[in-house]
């Protein structure tokens, strides 16, 4: 195994020979005995020795002479195993360089997908054309998740409702935009023919919804934009642990959800949209980065975020 993806030796008129077949023979040559280099090797016995009898049947080749208590090297074995030495000290050598070798600039970002669909593709195309030397490590993860992370140091910038900034200690934010609450809903649901809803109409209706294991801050505020109007939501018992899986309940039940106007860009076809009237208090979407010893590559790409969510927001104006 090389950097985690096995070695393959390509021998003319031959299939393929991994790296470990090597290794399974030199540790048996180098010990004289199955039994101490399957201890060596964490193996069984007979596992390595079917390892060994595979290696013979690919090259075609006997490489050890197999007695009741020891083994020895046949003369094809004896070269063999000064080639396989010698491959697999070059390997070794070229493993420990890479190891040694100083490792490139790296940036990681988190991001609710739901929240930034649309916008994120264009700013890592931006930022990787400027910053090619910067790797970039991108992580989906639900707001449960991105706490944690950010709680271990395993975070440059997280891209999540402000809500949550109890929950990032030492970060600093900056405001991305504001997400008007929208509902989405079944094409085969009534509210579907509606034009606009007026969160009134919810009172007694049961929504779907992101589950607050991985969401907590979901069910919180949707009770706090729709207590204005009198109206205490009615979720299903088993909310949804991510927006894909609340796609499928909503089409699955002809149903509908509270989320904002960021999931327009991944809605499926089978679902809807339907703006409120009066709208619901917007859901504010900021970065957080840390405070003390940011990530240097971190404000070039807030740079580039703000102005493409400029660009949207001027878009939206034009076309609306």
């Amino acid at each position: 195994m090389f950097l985690g993806l096995p070695i393959l030796l390509v021998i003319p008129k031959l299939r393929f020979m991994e790296l470990r077949h090597l290794r399974y023979f030199a540790a048996v040559a180098a010990h004289g005995s199955f039994s101490r280099a399957a201890n060596q090797l964490h193996l069984t016995q007979p596992a390595l020795s079917r390892q060994v009898k595979s290696l013979e049947d690919e090259i075609g080749i006997a490489l050890i002479v197999r007695g009741k208590n020891t083994i020895s090297l046949t003369s094809d074995g004896e070269a063999f195993y000064e080639e396989a030495k010698d491959i697999l000290a070059r390997v070794d050598v070229a493993i420990r360089r890479i190891k040694l070798r100083p490792q490139g600039e790296k940036l990681c970002i988190g991001y609710v997908h739901s929240l930034t669909a649309g916008i994120l593709p264009r700013v890592v195309k931006r930022f990787r054309s400027y910053n090619k030397h910067v790797f970039l490590e991108l992580s989906d993860l639900t707001t449960h998740e991105m706490c944690q992370k950010a709680a271990a140091g395993q975070i440059d910038m997280a891209i999540l409702p402000k809500s949550l900034e109890p929950h990032f200690e030492g970060f600093q934010w900056v405001e991305l935009e504001r997400l008007a609450p929208v509902l989405v809903v079944s094409k085969k649901n009534p509210f579907a023919k509606m034009n606009k809803i007026h969160p009134e109409q919810l009172r007694d209706q049961v929504l779907s919804g992101l589950g607050e294991d991985k969401y907590p801050e979901y069910v919180p505020r949707l009770k706090a934009i729709l207590k204005t109007f009198g109206v205490k939501p009615q979720l299903r018992n088993h909310t949804s642990e991510d927006i894909a899986a609340l796609f499928i309940a909503v089409e699955a039940n002809a149903g509908m959800a509270v989320l904002t106007e960021g999931v327009l860009p991944m809605l499926p076809a089978s679902l809807t949209v339907r703006r409120f009237s009066p709208e619901l208090a917007p859901l504010l979407i900021a970065a957080a980065m840390p405070a003390l010893r940011p990530n240097p590559h971190a404000e070039a790409f807030l740079k580039l975020l703000l102005e493409e969510l400029n660009k949207s927001s001027r878009r939206k104006r034009i076309t609306s």
